[in-house]
């Protein structure tokens, strides 16, 4: 049996099942960030992420600055989806030691914009000689207990929202979008936020994730779902990944007042795009023609 018969969630349930956590861990695996006990009314957010070279991004295609930027922010967004304020980073960094000086100042150069825009600091690494750029971030946030949110808590009647608009983003977006931090505070601090993700592998497979840690169904609007205008196709808008929007989902009633008060206050648009139902009523999808279809949990998995 080989790594891809199992695929990359098979890969990490053969990890995770020998874990054992002691009692400073509140959540771990499974979610967008760890969560570990820290201060009385603070938690500790944990999360890593690599970015490989032909995976990640193709190095004719990306400028140098943008794999740096790219390199950062996509750990900025895990944090944001937890309700959390990105905090410290330590980043590793794998290089082609036939590489020119000024690609690898660039190269940080993209990493440490994106640390000063989000007031993130970067306190050490490494560097080691490599076939390919790989760069490896571990990043630490803070959150308050009280503005916490994980993919396991949607709950039936739930609403599905989104910012911002999906697809397309191979062709640029991925190496200089904005994590949602700002939104993600704005929305935790004033409403009840019962789950949230950040859109790395697709909606169909991201949302997927916040279904089966909630134990949930759900019914998207293909007309609802707001597609970018660089995506290939509606197919491509909801599983092409790596478009770091924020999934989530609240209450009818705290959605009513989310729409009525804080929606026009936001620069992101924000975008109602289906609900959550019963587990037993499966995962589907209403086309524009009205044709209800079950969705696979597809999406970008690496294996």
């Amino acid at each position: 049996m080989k790594i891809k018969d199992i695929g990359e969630i098979g890969l990490i349930k053969r990890c995770v099942k020998k874990i054992r956590l002691d009692s400073s861990v509140i959540k771990g695996s499974g979610d967008d960030a760890a969560v570990l006990r820290w201060a009385r009314n603070r938690y500790l957010l944990y999360a890593c992420d690599m970015l490989v070279e032909g995976v990640h991004f193709k190095r004719k295609d990306a400028a140098a600055f943008g794999i740096g930027w790219k390199a950062l922010a996509r750990n900025i967004s895990d944090i944001a989806a937890m309700g959390g304020l990105p905090r410290h980073a330590v980043i590793s960094v794998g290089l082609d030691p036939d590489l020119p000086v000024k690609f690898f100042d660039l190269l940080f150069n993209g990493m440490n914009s994106a640390a000063k825009k989000f007031k993130v600091n970067i306190v050490g690494g490494d560097v080691s000689r490599s076939g390919k750029i790989v760069i490896d971030v571990s990043l630490l946030g803070e959150v308050e207990r009280s503005n916490l949110v994980t993919r396991s808590g949607a709950k039936i009647g739930d609403l599905i929202l989104v910012t911002g608009c999906l697809g397309g983003s191979i062709k640029g977006r991925h190496l200089d979008f904005i994590p949602r931090v700002e939104e993600a505070r704005r929305l935790v601090r004033n409403f009840k936020i019962n789950s949230m993700i950040d859109i790395s592998d697709g909606l169909i497979l991201d949302l997927g994730r916040i279904l089966r840690a909630s134990k949930a169904g759900a019914k998207l609007y293909q007309n609802a779902i707001p597609v970018s205008k660089d995506a290939d196709s509606f197919e491509d808008a909801v599983s092409g990944g790596e478009d770091f929007e924020l999934l989530f989902t609240m209450g009818l009633k705290e959605a009513r007042r989310f729409f009525k008060t804080e929606l026009r206050k936001m620069k992101t648009p924000v975008t109602l795009i289906g609900e959550i139902v019963d587990k037993k009523e499966g995962y589907k999808i209403v086309r524009d023609g009205g044709k209800i279809e079950s969705l696979r949990r597809g999406g970008y998995l690496h294996f």
